[in-house]
């Protein structure tokens, strides 16, 4: 499985989702499934693909760190933490997240083998 983990800051669009996937996508194998925190999920049907819940990401180790993801998941990146922890427990990430055009949302991608 092929997790594309989401962070993405309100006011963010479906635009600033394709955007930051298509980022994260390129040279990255297919991705089957998408992923962010539960509040976040909504926007993310809008990618037509299957959704999974990433919740509780405090302490979930990430190559990026930023300081607003610590300060509100206490991870480095919502869109790394969100990918490892959707794909399972012996995730690997493939692609650290990118960022959209509009910096609204971060995309990364993981491997796995959950659900």
């Amino acid at each position: 499985m092929i997790v594309a983990g989401f962070g993405y800051r309100t006011g963010a669009t479906i635009a600033s989702l394709q955007a930051a996937l298509a980022l994260a996508q390129a040279g990255a194998p297919p991705v089957s499934h998408v992923a962010t925190v539960a509040e976040k999920l909504p926007l993310l049907a809008g990618l037509g693909l299957p959704m999974l819940v990433a919740d509780n990401l405090a302490g979930v180790a990430t190559p990026t760190r930023s300081s607003a993801s610590l300060a509100a998941r206490g991870t480095g990146s919502v869109a790394e933490a969100a990918a490892l922890a959707a794909a399972g427990p012996h995730a690997r990430l493939l692609v650290t997240r990118h960022i959209s055009p509009d910096r609204m949302a971060t995309c990364a991608i993981a491997e796995g083998t959950c659900p």
